[in-house]
């Protein structure tokens, strides 16, 4: 499993828009829908929100990784997305989410989820890997970046 198999270019925002946590997954939900990875934005969105209620997903040093299992997707999907400045996200550190990752996996399946999971956090540990992340303009400097990790 490869972050950059999984995150191609085209799933990666560089500039989320959102001001709030609800607003930044539903900004990156809307980039699955639109690479037509989930069957129903509304199933999905419940789902990730019903996830988000009993445990935040914010993590610390900046990293966020809602994530959710729905009937809404056929196979592991994943979006990525930059926040200038950060939203707050209940983080562990109580710190704001600037990089954030939508992980949506069918229900019926985990290992491929917890494998994503673990992959995510692994490659982002390095604080000079998410600054390089921070820094780039675009959503192929990003997955260029992604690729090193292969």
């Amino acid at each position: 499993m490869k972050l950059s198999e999984l995150i191609p270019d085209r799933h990666i925002i560089s500039d989320l828009q959102g001001e709030t946590k609800i607003e930044i997954i539903e900004e990156l939900l809307e980039r699955m829908k639109e690479e037509g990875l989930v069957d129903s934005y509304e199933v999905s969105l419940n789902d990730i929100l019903d996830r988000e209620g009993y445990l935040s997903t914010g993590l610390e040093n900046g990293l966020a990784i809602p994530h959710a299992k729905t009937d809404s997707s056929r196979e592991l999907s994943i979006v990525f997305g930059v926040k200038k400045n950060g939203v707050p996200f209940e983080s562990l550190d109580g710190k704001p989410a600037d990089l954030i990752f939508l992980v949506l996996s069918p229900k019926d399946t985990s290992g491929p989820h917890i494998q994503a999971l673990a992959l995510i956090t692994r490659n982002l540990k390095d604080a000079a890997i998410r600054e390089r992340i921070k820094e780039c303009t675009s959503a192929k400097e990003i997955a260029a970046i992604f690729r090193e990790f292969d």
